[in-house]
């Protein structure tokens, strides 16, 4: 009987304890949900409003109309979202490139100092951006920068001040974020698959072609994603570089909220932020499975 009694409690106390550890864990994480619905949810859900809204100039009513989002996909505005756009992927697509020999020396390197060295550099370059960069660029490959004149590229047909120069330097600190971003998959393909292939024939190319390529292409695409995110939003760089010269939407969203185009366009400004906003997820959106189908493999 007393056994009897003894497994009714344990099994009463068990769904008891869960319970206790689920509040718990809600509790544990309320202070971040109220953090997040406060940093990003009011100003999340007064864009929204915004990009909805438009209010008459006469008698300061205000209505809600789909205006906003139709003038922010036309004309001046559809030009510089698709140029931030083809700015981003050129530059991500360059700087995966680039980053995935540079991280496979750093994973390889037999100099323990060399490699910590590295990933150090990378981490503070990776968020080295802005108005210093962009000073650092002008003063180094401007048009009376000091390589730019002692190497005489002016008369090459140089110009920091134009889509190239801007992919330039946004590669300064992308290079250094798809370093960090693959380096734990490269740590994470193992020996054996190496071993096997070269027991059986394959050489280096091979292996890269048939075995590692493969298992990386996830964290591949999804380093080119998250760089192309990291360039689309990027925005003080490219204001004290080019100005207005190069069409992006970050500099339209500034211009519509300054007036320095035209006044009274706060709202189309908002409405190119919820584009923005819409780019994003989607960038998120193929971001997050093929980071989970990569630590499938990797983990």
């Amino acid at each position: 009987m007393t056994t009897t009694l003894t497994r009714v409690d344990t099994a009463t106390a068990a769904p008891l304890k869960r319970r206790r550890r689920a509040v718990g864990g809600w509790l544990a994480v309320l202070p971040l949900l109220v953090f997040t619905a406060l940093a990003f949810g009011l100003p999340a859900l007064a864009m929204l409003n915004g990009a909805f809204t438009v209010k008459d100039p006469a008698t300061g009513a205000t209505s809600y109309t789909a205006g906003n989002l139709t003038n922010s996909l036309q004309g001046a505005y559809l030009t510089a979202l698709l140029g931030s756009v083809e700015l981003s992927a050129v530059s991500a697509a360059l700087g995966a490139l680039l980053g995935l020999p540079l991280a496979q020396a750093v994973v390889t390197s037999r100099f323990r100092a060399l490699r910590e060295a590295v990933l150090t550099a990378s981490g503070v370059l990776a968020n080295f951006g802005g108005v210093p960069l962009a000073f650092a660029f002008v003063a180094t490959l401007g048009n009376a920068g000091v390589l730019t004149r002692h190497l005489g590229l002016t008369d090459k047909g140089w110009d920091l001040y134009s889509f190239w120069g801007l992919v330039l330097v946004y590669l300064y600190f992308l290079i250094p974020l798809m370093v960090l971003t693959i380096t734990p998959a490269l740590e994470g393909l193992r020996s054996q698959w190496r071993e096997a292939a070269q027991n059986n024939g394959a050489t280096t190319v091979q292996y890269w072609r048939h075995v590692a390529l493969p298992v990386l292409l996830p964290t591949l695409l999804g380093g080119f994603v998250l760089l192309f995110g990291s360039a689309f939003a990027a925005y003080a760089t490219a204001a004290a570089m080019v100005g207005s010269s190069i069409p992006l939407v970050t500099l339209q969203i500034a211009d519509a909220l300054s007036g320095n185009v035209l006044v009274g366009q706060e709202n189309v400004a908002l409405a190119l932020s919820l584009d923005m906003v819409l780019v994003a997820g989607l960038v998120m959106a193929v971001y997050l499975p093929l980071q989970r189908r990569s630590a499938r493999w990797l983990a």
